[in-house]
């Protein structure tokens, strides 16, 4: 049984989460001279400590397969690997939840300063003029309360801190932003951009939050290749040391680590008066006051946090007459295919690491299209070069070789670098099959009710995908290459990614102008509970084809700045 310990201190704001959402709004707060809270459920980042982007295979034990090589015996340990930053885990220990019959989701969670942020892929897009008004476009999914027009101020904040590489395309699917220089094509990336003509399939630089000058004190970026394992110089953005750690400077800020937001506590008003949290370290329950609470923990565990902090005057869930809340819920559609371009067999080595990820991408180009069997559409991301040999890195080159020794080697000389992906990221249209809510009879280690998940895919986005598939495999022959991925599946539905996968979940405590339908207004603020904000993916109407982080950030700074704009007035 926990004992509860109240605090007698009335905090200005707390925030729960610290990841691009949760950094963002506390950033803004601090910087206006509000007094922060953040509560974070994992341990502080230490980035001189924890980042290993220059730490060699050979420098660990078993090159980075585990302590006791746990890898090598189906053990994954790493959920990412050794070598990336520390982010978070699919399955977290003593933390569960639940899936119906009948569906499959994934659910990745973050226990560290800045969260998924600390490694995630940094590509930054805006969200278009369609994505805020889908059903006026094509009469599928929900309008936003507010248009592109309203959020283009706050996407110029986000990208002039961020730092946002790119070109001005003048494409309608991918609006041009304030963009850092972009980053030259690699030799892998300048075939696709050939093929990508003969085919008028547009192959544009990259949007990437990564540095290509110095911005904010943060140096710009040495083009060691290694986002993914974090960065010591704050080249690649993240929320810790980009939002979080600056904020620590002006003295607004407070951080409790290792905390579990349990339960959001309302007085007589219908108002948040206090935040439960669980202290990991000592396993008793804390109770922090405060005037307004910014709810950022990702979008389904906001959802969880609203719908597990019941009362007699939200006996469903906080902010949650509508009913709304847990409902909508949305990922990214994921498709991948590869093919080795014999152009590209036996190229002399050379170091192409640049940026971590792709220097190109392609937008969605058939926006227009009248013909095609799906609504909306897709992005391609790219992938191929010379990468870092780690363990494991020749494993489809070994699979398709004959013999051994000498033989295997050479193998392994001709195809290295000699292999270009392509991933699709599509958007999903929100359908009434895919939700979460509260698991009646499962609790996690503290005792807080976990979330059961709903999830289905629809025909729109099968169909998406087996476009995808046609498109890859025209370009890796357009190439002169041949796939090596897998053949599509007569049933399409084998082919898309498993819900929650790509890790872009959304839409669960959705934004609108009508109390009935939803649960946030235009300023990602409760209708029902004045000083109650959601600033992750959760308020979001839709799942674009453009991953959703910059729309976090833009989104958060709008709501974090007018927050603090009607506590200044007293309506807060």
């Amino acid at each position: 049984m926990f004992q509860v310990q109240r605090g007698p201190e009335v905090h200005d704001v707390v925030v729960i989460g610290s990841g691009a959402g949760g950094g963002t709004a506390i950033k803004v707060l601090t910087d206006l001279g509000i007094k922060v809270t953040l509560i974070e459920a994992g341990p502080m980042l230490n980035p001189a400590k924890d980042f290993k982007e220059h730490v060699w295979p050979w420098e660990v034990d078993h090159r980075g397969v585990g302590p006791n090589a746990e890898n090598y015996f189906g053990k994954n340990i790493y959920p990412f690997g050794y070598f990336q930053a520390p982010n978070g885990y699919w399955d977290v220990p003593g933390e569960p939840f639940t899936v119906a019959e009948g569906s499959e989701f994934k659910w990745f969670r973050s226990r560290i300063l800045g969260g998924r942020t600390n490694h995630y892929g940094r590509i930054s897009l805006r969200f278009s003029d369609y994505d805020f008004k889908p059903n006026d476009f094509d009469g599928l999914g929900y309008n936003w309360p507010l248009t592109y027009e309203e959020m283009a101020p706050w996407y110029d904040k986000a990208e002039d801190w961020v730092g946002v590489t790119g070109t001005r395309e003048g494409f309608r699917s991918a609006p041009d932003g304030k963009f850092l220089p972009p980053v030259p094509p690699r030799v892998h990336e300048q075939l696709v951009v050939k093929a990508g003509k003969r085919l008028n399939i547009p192959v544009i630089p990259s949007r990437m939050a990564m540095l290509t000058k110095s911005i904010h004190g943060r140096a710009a970026c040495h083009y060691c290749g290694q986002c993914g394992r974090g960065c010591r110089t704050a080249s690649a953005f993240t929320s810790s040391q980009a939002m979080i750690m600056p904020a620590m400077k002006t003295g607004n800020l407070n951080i409790i680590s290792n905390a579990m937001a349990r339960e959001l506590l309302v007085g007589d008003d219908g108002t948040v008066t206090a935040v439960s949290y669980i202290d990991k370290s000592t396993r008793t329950e804390k109770q922090i006051r405060c005037r307004a609470v910014i709810v950022a923990a990702s979008a389904c565990e906001s959802a969880r946090l609203l719908l597990n902090s019941k009362s007699p005057k939200f006996p469903n869930g906080i902010a949650n007459g509508s009913g709304m809340v847990g409902r909508n819920l949305t990922d990214t559609v994921g498709y991948s295919l590869g093919g080795v371009v014999p152009a590209l067999e036996g190229m002399p080595r050379h170091n192409c690491d640049g940026i971590g990820g792709m220097h190109v991408y392609v937008p969605w180009w058939e926006l227009d299209k009248k013909n095609k069997d799906f609504p909306r559409g897709y992005h391609i991301e790219i992938g191929g070069g010379f990468g870092m040999p780690q363990i494991g890195s020749f494993r489809g080159v070994a699979a398709r070789a004959e013999g051994y020794g000498n033989g295997l080697k050479d193998s392994i000389r001709k195809y290295y670098g000699s292999t270009v992906s392509f991933a699709g990221r599509g958007e999903m249209i929100p359908n009434e099959h895919s939700y979460c809510e509260i698991d009646p009879s499962v609790v996690d280690q503290f005792g807080i009710p976990v979330l059961r998940f709903h999830f289905r895919w629809s025909e729109h986005e099968i169909k998406m995908v087996k476009h995808m598939d046609q498109t890859f495999r025209a370009l890796i022959e357009t190439m002169g290459g041949r796939v090596t991925g897998r053949d599509y599946p007569e049933r399409g539905a084998e082919a898309v990614s498993v819900g929650g996968e790509i890790i872009h979940e959304a839409g669960t405590v959705r934004m609108g102008s009508d109390p009935k339908t939803s649960v946030l207004n235009k300023w990602s603020q409760a209708h029902e509970v004045k000083n109650l904000v959601v600033a992750d993916a959760a308020p979001f109407n839709g799942n674009p084809d453009k991953n959703v982080t910059l729309t976090i950030v833009a989104n958060s700074w709008r709501a974090a700045d007018h927050l603090a704009d009607e506590m200044k007035k007293g309506n807060v």
